[in-house]
């Protein structure tokens, strides 16, 4: 009995099985065409302008760009920074006169940034801030004890201030809702949270009748961050280090305290000063960033409760004002004011835990960390 023998089957079966090979090790190597790429922008206070560095797939950061603040000649206090909902435009606070927003066309495919213009701010703002639309800027004066809303051009520039309201002592964070209803902003000095009215058709705020939040006396709320849920709202007091949950009424824009816990570490002894305050995409990780003892700490969250459970505190670099989470959650990197430096970590997608993963020179006294995935 003859054999049967079939190359050219097994030669198709061979090149088919190569090609799926190789096609895999591009999507693994992230070298497939058309694949969206992630870059970090970091705010410099003193240096003014931007670090901008590439995230590649395993948490290596890659400097591509330092852009500079055109126009502006003193350095201010920090630099908040915020990206429109489009991902079209990059805004930075200047906080020396005059203060001016400075706003930056963000190319698609580099992630690099092209100055388009400045606009005027009311004040010193320490927090800046987009609706949901894209249409206007919200922004917090800590010195001014003031919250104002400037326009935004279809080109991203700022516009003159369409309102300056007065708050209590030090306004630091000046947030909207998830819905885009209600506008939150914290009073550090007067411990207290204050909740507007915004009506996004007409781009204007409502002052409520009384705080949405009371807080301790001197504790200082400074950041806060909704849950992406929409239910729950972590709000972090930076004189006492109390991290607090609320749960949060939509309807009304209520917040209802739910839990109190801290953000330093254990055997903590020492004047807290607490900073910044972010949850993971998915919602199960929260962080918080303190500065006295230059630590991160992690907590667990409970889908159904909104209430945390520490995981624990990390050291990182020196006077951690500001830190963020990239987009798919794996990643944080924080900033430290005082060693001009950002330190990247993975996150444990477990535990939630923290793992140092490598330190990058940035500008001067680093404050503020913006993620974008493009495209």
């Amino acid at each position: 009995m003859t054999r049967l023998t079939c190359p050219a089957p097994r030669a198709a079966i061979a090149t088919t099985l190569f090609t799926a090979l190789v096609t895999s090790l591009a999507l693994v190597s992230g070298v497939h065409a058309g694949m969206a790429e992630t870059f970090a922008y970091v705010g410099n206070a003193d240096s003014n302008n931007i670090s901008v560095f590439k995230l590649a797939e395993n948490g290596e950061m890659t400097p591509v760009q330092t852009a500079a603040f055109t126009g502006v000649e003193k350095p201010g206090a920090s630099t908040p920074l915020a990206i429109t909902p489009d991902h079209r435009v990059l805004i930075a606070g200047v906080r020396s006169q005059p203060f001016v927003a400075v706003s930056f066309a963000i190319d698609p495919k580099t992630g690099q940034l092209s100055h388009i213009g400045n606009g005027p701010l009311a004040d010193s703002m320490a927090n800046i801030a987009t609706d949901h639309t894209g249409k206007v800027l919200f922004s917090a004066s800590y010195g001014g004890n003031k919250v104002a809303l400037n326009p935004l051009a279809a080109n991203g520039v700022v516009g003159e201030p369409k309102q300056v309201i007065p708050t209590g002592l030090n306004a630091h964070a000046f947030l909207p809702s998830p819905d885009n209803r209600f506008v939150f902003a914290t009073n550090l000095g007067s411990d207290q949270v204050l909740r507007f009215a915004f009506d996004s058709a007409t781009g204007s705020l409502t002052p409520g009748d009384a705080p949405a939040v009371k807080t301790p006396e001197k504790s200082g709320p400074r950041h806060f961050v909704f849950h992406p849920n929409g239910k729950f709202v972590y709000l972090i007091h930076e004189l006492n280090g109390d991290v607090a949950a609320f749960s949060y009424e939509a309807k009304s824009g209520a917040w209802s305290e739910i839990q109190r816990t801290t953000a330093l570490p254990a055997g903590f002894n020492g004047k807290p000063w607490a900073a910044d305050i972010h949850v993971t995409p998915d919602g199960r990780f929260l962080y918080a960033s303190e500065r006295t003892t230059n630590t991160l700490t992690a907590y667990k969250v409970d889908a159904a409760s909104g209430k945390l459970t520490t995981i624990g505190s990390v050291p990182t670099e020196k006077q951690p004002r500001g830190f963020n989470i990239d987009p798919t959650g794996r990643y944080l990197a924080a900033v430290g004011e005082l060693s001009d430096g950002m330190t990247v970590y993975a996150i444990d997608q477990t535990s939630g835990a923290l793992s140092k993963l490598k330190s990058y020179a940035t500008g001067k006294k680093p404050n503020w960390v913006e993620f974008l995935t493009l495209p």
